[in-house]
Formats: structure tokens, sequence, C-alpha cells
């Protein structure tokens, strides 16, 4: 009886290490080891690079607050000296986990970073943006290498938060915190050229590193937690991602098996939305941008109301009554009518339509200390009628019933807003955006060359940094 051959150790072990075909961090991972620049539509390139632009753009208006300040120290303390810039914040560099952290958290530090349409409980440009900065001044990549990181990260973050059915925040959770470290993990995955089966352990490692919670929104202090989950989301991802290069490993069915993500973390699921259309239909195209320093949920009825007021010649002053037929989340997670900070303010609904009504809600700020402490700000945003409304054209669309004291009464559906993917902001709108966010820091000559270098970021050799 002959003998069997003996295996070969590099097959046993390549066999071993090979993620599972029929696991959805499997797939996912697949997809992203293997995106090629040249696999990648134009279009989503360009959606890719406007995101990457606004949201670095973000983290240097962001930098300027106390708490982000806290957080961009502590970077400093444990992290430095390091190859990575924490932008808006002069100083030393640090090193990659702690300036995701420092610019995660300055991102989301003000309420202008992206997120997905329709809501996913996604924020791509705090959770990805910061990574992709941090891990690319780490390794030299180019803006090919770049883009093709973010997209792949995006393309697997938004189909994890499109099978949560964003369903995470109904049990309290902030959904951002929880999925950002999968997204993050691939985009530093896909920077250090990790295969499949690394990056499906650093997905199997980021599960076990979501975090966040909701009570922000039911104290009447304490928002400025909120920030700092994105950052931990980025610094997450980094962490992962390090230990699956170095062989450490994590549940392949950490998103769709028993006690896995969706399982765990969301009160109803679909995961077979975890690979649907992957590589085929592409999610980086869902992108919506921000227009206003506040949650997205009153954008749309913030700039019905502003063009509303513009066509006829009223103010907040003129408004007897003000109704609003909106999402049944907005009514139970962002009714604040006694915001104890500026940070709880901008997560409701009340405050910033009536804030909108009588400041421009286009410049950040707008929504500062004085509008906390303004007393007609204050009296409408007691007054505004909000309930649940059915059948609306999206979750962030509004009903709007307005009556002036001067008898004259309008009805309008607030359907969408300039930055949504429908109806995206102008090339020459969103350089406006980026400008108003930076030239105080940067100085407009600086902070136009910055931009104008990030909208060709495929041609550039480095990851482009701002002029000195």
């Amino acid at each position: 009886m002959s003998k069997l051959p003996e295996p070969d150790p590099r097959a046993v072990r390549a066999a071993a290490d090979a993620p599972r075909s029929d696991s959805a961090s499997g797939a996912l991972a697949g997809f992203a080891a293997g995106l090629r620049f040249n696999d990648i539509p134009a279009d989503v390139r360009d959606r890719a690079a406007s995101c990457i632009a606004d949201t670095l753009a973000c983290m240097v208006y962001g930098a300027r607050f106390p708490w982000s300040a806290t957080t961009a120290a502590y970077a400093r303390r444990y992290g430095g000296p390091g190859p990575c810039t924490i932008f808006g914040a002069p100083g030393p560099g640090v090193g990659a986990p702690q300036a995701a952290l420092a610019n995660g958290a300055a991102a989301h530090a003000f309420e202008q970073d992206s997120l997905r349409y329709p809501g996913a409980g996604v924020h791509p440009g705090a959770t990805l943006v910061p990574v992709l900065a941090a891990v690319c001044q780490e390794t030299g990549a180019d803006g090919r290498r770049a883009l093709t990181a973010f997209v792949a990260g995006c393309e697997v973050l938004f189909r994890i938060g499109a099978a949560s059915r964003h369903s995470s925040e109904k049990l309290g959770f902030h959904a951002p915190g929880l999925t950002g470290p999968y997204g993050a993990a691939v985009v530093a995955g896909v920077l250090w050229d990790l295969d499949a089966a690394g990056i499906a352990r650093a997905l199997g490692i980021a599960g076990s590193l979501s975090a966040g919670l909701l009570a922000f929104t039911k104290s009447r202090e304490g928002a400025m937690v909120k920030r700092l989950h994105m950052g931990r989301a980025c610094e997450a991802g980094i962490l992962a991602a390090r230990l699956a290069a170095d062989g450490y490993s994590g549940p392949e069915t950490i998103l769709e098996g028993r006690f896995g993500f969706l399982d765990t973390y969301c009160r109803e699921a679909d995961p077979g939305r975890l690979t649907a259309g992957l590589g085929s239909e592409w999610e980086t195209l869902r992108i919506c941008m921000k227009r206003y320093a506040c949650h997205v949920t009153p954008q749309a009825a913030m700039q019905t109301l502003r063009e509303l007021m513009a066509a006829q010649g009223f103010t907040g002053d003129d408004v007897a009554t003000l109704a609003l037929g909106m999402s049944e989340k907005a009514v139970s997670h962002h009714d604040i009518r006694r915001p104890g900070d500026v940070m709880t303010a901008q997560y409701s609904v009340p405050f910033c339509v009536a804030l909108s009504l009588y400041r421009d809600p286009e410049d950040p700020r707008a929504f500062d200390e004085t509008a906390l402490r303004d007393p007609a700000i204050a009296d409408l945003c007691k007054r505004i009628g909000l309930s649940a409304a059915p059948d609306l054209p999206s979750a962030w669309s509004a009903n709007i019933a307005l009556a002036l004291r001067d008898g004259r009464r309008f009805a309008t559906t607030a359907r969408d807003y300039q930055g949504m993917p429908q109806t995206p902001m102008s090339g020459a709108e969103l350089r406006r955006r980026f400008l108003l966010l930076t030239e105080e820091a940067l100085g407009n000559a600086s902070a136009a060359d910055w931009y104008d270098r990030l909208m060709r970021l495929s041609s550039q050799t480095a990851f482009p940094l701002p002029s000195a």
C-alpha cells in the first residue's frame, strides 16, 4: 500500500489563512484586497475625492474647539513623535493611531462631516479619512492608492450600515461608533497591502472594538462624547488592521453570525445587504455632504424654510406657528427643546430649524453660545410643533405648515437639500464650502491650493497636505 504524500506546510498555512468564502467578512475582504484603481468608475472616484476634501476641511475647522484640543493633546502626550499630522492644530506629528483618533474627533467636532443617503448609521468622512491620511503619511502611499483604499472602505462600511437597517440606535447605540471600526480597518488594511485573509482578520477584530451610546441625547450636557465615537472608531480600525497584519485573528462570522454585529447590535437586520451588488453597485455614490453644521435630520426643512423666507420676505419674528411632520426617529431622538450646550443644540431639530429662521446656517459660526442664549431662538424652538408623519419621501424630509403673524399661510414638503446624492453640490459650491471652513486657519491662498491638489488626488505622488 503506497504511502500518502506529506502535505506541503505552505499550502496548509495558506488554506488555514484563506477567508471563508461563505462568510460575509470573507467576501468583503476579498473585494477590498482585490480592488484596483482602474476598476473604480470615474464618477465614483470623483465622489470619493470630494468627500476626502470635505472631511479634511471639517477637521481643520473642528480643531478649534476645546474638545478637539483635548483629544489632540492626548494624542501628542501618548503618540509622539511620529510622521502623521493632526490637522488644524499646529505642533509635532504623532503616530498613526493617535493621529486618527484626534483627526476623527475633529472631523466630527462640529456636526459637519458626511454620511450616507439613505441613512445607515455611517459617517464615511469622519471614520475613513483620518485613517486614510494617517496611514498614507506613514506608508508614503500615492493618490491613486489613497482613492482605492477609501472606496474599498466605503463600499464595506456602507454595506454593513445598510444591513443593520439603521436599527442600532433604536437600542440606544450611536451607530457610527459601531460601524466605523470596520470601514477604518479596511482602509488601513488596503494601504498596508493586506491580502484577503488579513483584511478578513481585521474585520473580525474590529467587531470587538465597536462602541458608542446615545445617552447624550437624553442628558442636559455631555454631547462632547459624541465626537469621541468617531475618533475611537478610527483608532480601532488601525489597531485591528495592524494586529491582523501580524497574524492576530477574530471570528469570521463577526457580521452575520450568532452574537455577531447584526445579531447583537441591531433590532432588525438584513444580512443579504452585506454583500449585495458588491463590485457592481457602487455604494460610494451614496455619500451625502452636509450643508449646515448640525445633524442631517433637519437640513431639508432648514433649506426649504430659508428659500421660503427669501421668496416671501419674512423673518423669524414674523412666525406665528410652525409645525413639522417628520420621521419617527426625529421625534424620538431629536425633539430637544432645552439643549444644555451647543453640541446638544446641533442634534435638536426644533433648535436648528428655529436658528435657521434667525441666522444664516451655512456659516458654522452661527451655531455658537450666543445662539444658545438667544431668547428669540429659544422661544421659537419651544413653539415648533413636531410630530411623526407617514409616507414622507425620505427619512430626512419634512412636511411644513407655517403661519405668519400677518395671516399668510404656507404648506410644503421639504424633500431634500443641496448635498444629497440626487441634489449634489456643484464644484463651485464644494470649493466655497471648503474655503469657508479652512481659510481662517490656513489663509485663502494656502486653502485654495490645498483644495485644488485634493481634487487632483489621483495624480498626486503623496497624500496632499496644506502648504506652509
